[in-house]
């Protein structure tokens, strides 16, 4: 291929994706593919640039959290860590 253009596995090396999160987003229509005339997926340092744009993924992005303690009588504790990731996450969504 010329310089400039990626196959997908190249496209997703570029942009720290796996080839199949490439296969995704254009199922989903976040990304738009170009082919060539063999029918081979192909993508150009534009299409790189796009993706790599902060807020590209932001939608796409899920916080998790994860709370334990290690015995029954820390109960307290697991109240008070849920309601802190809790707030965590409120924040972290807010416009």
């Amino acid at each position: 291929m010329m310089v400039g253009m990626y196959r997908i596995s190249e496209f997703a090396e570029r942009i720290g994706r796996s080839p199949s999160t490439v296969r995704r987003w254009e199922r989903e229509g976040r990304i738009v593919v170009r082919r060539t005339a063999s029918g081979q997926r192909y993508f150009n340092d534009a299409d790189v640039r796009r993706v790599l744009q902060p807020g590209f993924d932001e939608a796409a992005r899920k916080t998790v959290v994860y709370c334990r303690v290690s015995s029954p009588g820390q109960k307290d504790d697991l109240a008070s860590q849920i309601t802190a990731m809790e707030e965590f996450c409120r924040r972290s969504v807010a416009p």
